[in-house]
């Protein structure tokens, strides 16, 4: 029997708002409110503001905190200061990716924020391997998450909160009180502009959400779905789970070399990850622009001489370069920048090019 989709603190909201709610990774999440293209672009001009409440939060505490963390991702935890962020994954012995997520060193805890598609599989695979000293707790249910995104977005929180925002850097945040609750407010953010994750109790969701909302007023502040986050994150090459990294794929090939620190000492798909390193990978994740009007779609089949090489694994057309961009996996030998090949749209094999990612870069 299919479970019933849950609620966000805010789906009330976003009902009141007309939001084209669908279900997503377990929960009814807005897709659009305008358009999806609309949306996008408000987030690059000035502000706009989404619900992630659906992703995942994990607290661990205990003695043996930093040995867990350090053994089940593949980043360095050791070196991080209190209050920092880390981009980081997990992978299983083989290599593959079982997610990409981000851990937070708070002062008396880690937090890892993993996807919302992949929040019980996480606790699971954390679950199996915990040791006594260390104690593992899902907040996901209690907690509201929004991102608040785009060159004005400090300018519009810094109106709620005594907490002077521009003292915290990327991938750093700090405790204050914002619209009068007390959150944790990161600057982070998965769109390629400036910005700001807040997490607080669930119970506040709508008093933030509309005090929010009011400050970004001048800036002509949007509430943005899921649509829009998904054409951002792409114009930036973040990888999306189960589209471009997932259980088949490592972070090698996948582009996440820089975040696979293979010298900190043993953890969870180390041995694999070395030995695939030795070997040198045999195809790479790549960023690809459409050369004729076409948009790529995920699955489209990527060809080179008449011959299936790889598939698309996200693509979209970017509100941002006017065009159909996309990424995917092609033989090593393919993924120079200028490389070029074909992608095979209805029967169609539309010519594409291999470019410097990320496809989009900010002009402030």
């Amino acid at each position: 029997m299919e479970m019933e989709p849950k609620k966000t603190g805010l789906y009330e909201v976003h009902r009141r708002l007309n939001a084209k709610l669908v279900p997503f990774a377990g929960y009814w999440m807005p897709i659009q409110y305008t358009s999806i293209v609309s949306e996008h672009r408000r987030v690059r001009s000035t502000v706009g503001v989404f619900d992630v409440s659906h992703m995942g939060e994990f607290i661990i505490r205990g003695p043996k905190a930093l040995e867990f963390l350090e053994r089940m991702t593949i980043n360095h935890v050791s070196p991080m200061e209190v209050y920092r962020v880390q981009y980081s994954a997990m992978c299983y012995p083989d290599g593959g990716i079982v997610d990409d997520l981000l851990v937070y060193r708070l002062p008396e805890y880690y937090m890892m924020v993993v996807n919302a598609s992949n929040l019980e599989k996480d606790f699971a695979w954390l679950l199996e391997h915990l040791t006594g000293d260390v104690s593992l707790e899902n907040v996901s249910d209690d907690t509201t998450l929004l991102a608040v995104q785009g060159r004005y977005a400090q300018a519009a929180l810094q109106k709620l909160t005594s907490l002077d925002l521009s003292k915290i850097k990327y991938y750093w945040a700090q405790r204050g009180r914002l619209a009068g609750v007390e959150m944790l407010i990161s600057r982070t953010g998965y769109t390629g502009e400036d910005g700001f994750e807040i997490g607080f109790e669930r119970r506040y969701s709508e008093q933030v959400w509309e005090a929010v909302m009011e400050a970004g007023k001048e800036y002509q502040i949007e509430p943005i779905g899921l649509g829009a986050r998904d054409s951002l994150r792409l114009e930036m090459k973040y990888c999306l789970y189960g589209n471009d990294i997932d259980q088949t794929t490592n972070p090698l090939e996948a582009g996440l070399g820089w975040i696979t620190k293979l010298q900190k000492g043993d953890f969870i798909g180390r041995d694999a990850l070395v030995r695939i390193k030795e070997q040198g990978v045999r195809r790479k994740l790549v960023g690809f622009e459409m050369l004729e009007k076409a948009i790529p779609r995920h699955g489209y089949p990527i060809v080179k001489d008449g011959k299936e090489v790889g598939h698309v694994t996200s693509g979209t057309f970017s509100p941002s370069l006017d065009k159909g961009i996309g990424m995917g996996y092609v033989p090593t030998e393919l993924s120079e920048v200028g490389s070029t090949f074909a992608v095979q749209i209805r029967g169609q094999e539309v010519p594409a090019v291999v470019v410097q990612t990320p496809f989009y870069k900010r002009p402030y």
